[in-house]
């Protein structure tokens, strides 16, 4: 489906923090949506006032006034803050309207509960690259979402960068993965540069060597198609300097370090909702 198709639609965003401001970013960037076509509220006026001004949207105090009319509704509140928002505008909306949830740990069966019409729930699950049209977004259909929902949903994530459509039990396992991913590996993209610096290379030049690699390697992945084993393996000649760094790495636990911390975010993603 071609982000041309959103030109026409409004959007309103409810909570926008530093995700909707994100997504929204991406969106107007990528030319998906017109700023004059979307609405925002936050916690603070302040926060609204600041978009309005740096974006072109329009600002609304209220969620339910923002939600009126809106062609697509996106939610992008804390997982703690999803119910008293659907109290607000659950009455409203609409089963011509598209719900999109992008707040972590928050089932579609919980959103549709509170919502007293078929309404299409869409569950998605974003990271912070959507900023630079490098996102990685999995989505999820409700219990009323229809396949040309979810592709209205997914052509919005597709703008800002690569989407999966999944079963809605692995969304948890999504936030720890690809949403929580780009934090472990700008600590990865530090250490890296920190040990160029140990061996003398200029900070700033060990920086980008580092970003430029992590860069250059995912981008070997996903258009090679190759498994990531046998990449490794092209670079890893006899008796060569690879094998003696992955020896050091898998001597100080790297990859199961790595395996540990999406497991316990994933844990953590399915706690959010009750903390």
């Amino acid at each position: 489906m071609s982000t041309q198709a959103l030109d026409d639609r409004s959007l309103a965003v409810l909570g926008a923090g530093r995700l909707g401001e994100t997504l929204i970013r991406g969106l107007l960037d990528a030319g998906a949506l017109q700023a004059g076509r979307v609405t925002v509220t936050a916690g603070h006026p302040e926060r609204v006032a600041k978009l309005s001004s740096d974006l072109g949207v329009r600002g609304s105090a209220s969620n339910l006034e923002a939600t009126i009319g809106a062609d697509l509704v996106l939610l992008a509140v804390k997982p703690q803050q999803v119910a008293s928002v659907l109290a607000e505008i659950g009455g409203e909306l609409k089963p011509s309207q598209i719900l999109i949830s992008v707040a972590a740990s928050v089932s579609t069966a919980f959103i549709e509960k509170h919502l007293e019409q078929a309404v299409p729930v869409i569950r998605a699950m974003p990271n912070t690259p959507v900023l630079l049209k490098k996102g990685m977004t999995a989505v999820s259909p409700g219990t009323h979402a229809r396949f040309n929902h979810l592709e209205i949903a997914r052509s919005i994530f597709l703008s800002v960068g690569r989407t999966v459509t999944l079963d809605e039990k692995h969304m948890d396992a999504v936030t720890g993965l690809s949403a929580s991913g780009p934090a472990y590996i700008y600590i990865v993209i530090e250490a890296l540069a920190e040990a160029g610096v140990k061996v003398g290379l200029p900070r700033d030049v060990a920086t980008q060597l580092a970003a430029q690699t992590v860069l250059g390697s995912g981008a070997m992945v996903l258009e090679t198609g190759e498994h990531p084993a046998k990449l490794k393996d092209l670079v890893t000649t006899p008796a060569g300097c690879t094998i003696d760094g992955i020896l050091e790495l898998e001597d100080g636990g790297l990859r199961v370090t790595l395996i540990k911390a999406v497991v316990r975010a994933t844990q953590r993603a399915r706690e959010l909702l009750e903390s």
